[in-house]
């Protein structure tokens, strides 16, 4: 499977998800998001031909669920101590994983830069892993971010 039919079960995944009246919170629907996609990504890179697209299909739904679990799970607090983890992340030497957590719920997660480069556009970007452990279940996910001219970063993949 091709690149762009990989980001094509992305898309649709987050159109279904965005147009939906959904009766789950914000948190669910992004963690369901973000799970279909990245079961997406993962699914594409096994078989070939009508077996990568059900591969595919089937990463989609597995992410979206697992994603909507981690979602729906994770509180307020959780979600600053992740986000102040990425912020320091992006400073961080490679190979150096920045770690968080939150007593009051359990959950932690880590946040570990493995590579840099520079996108087709010229600007600065890092490939990160993180995980996130909820209720003892612990996933990990991979993506770039680039630093923009104005000095924040944007995730790209």
């Amino acid at each position: 499977m091709t690149f762009k039919t990989a980001a094509a079960a992305i898309v649709i995944a987050l159109f279904a998800a965005a147009c939906s009246n959904s009766p789950y919170g914000e948190k669910q629907t992004v963690g369901t998001v973000g799970g279909a996609a990245i079961g997406g990504l993962l699914g594409s890179q096994f078989g070939d031909g009508t077996g990568q697209l059900i591969a595919t299909g089937a990463g989609v739904l597995i992410g979206g669920l697992i994603g909507s679990e981690v979602g729906r799970t994770m509180d307020e607090q959780d979600e600053m101590r992740a986000n102040q983890a990425v912020v320091e992340a992006h400073e961080a030497p490679l190979g150096e994983t920045i770690v968080w957590n939150n007593p009051d719920s359990g959950h932690a997660g880590t946040v570990t830069p493995v590579r840099d480069g520079t996108s087709s556009s010229g600007l600065y970007c890092r490939e990160f892993q993180q995980t996130i452990t909820v209720g003892g279940r612990t996933e990990t996910a991979y993506g770039t971010a680039c630093r923009q001219p104005d000095g924040t970063w944007k995730i790209v993949e």
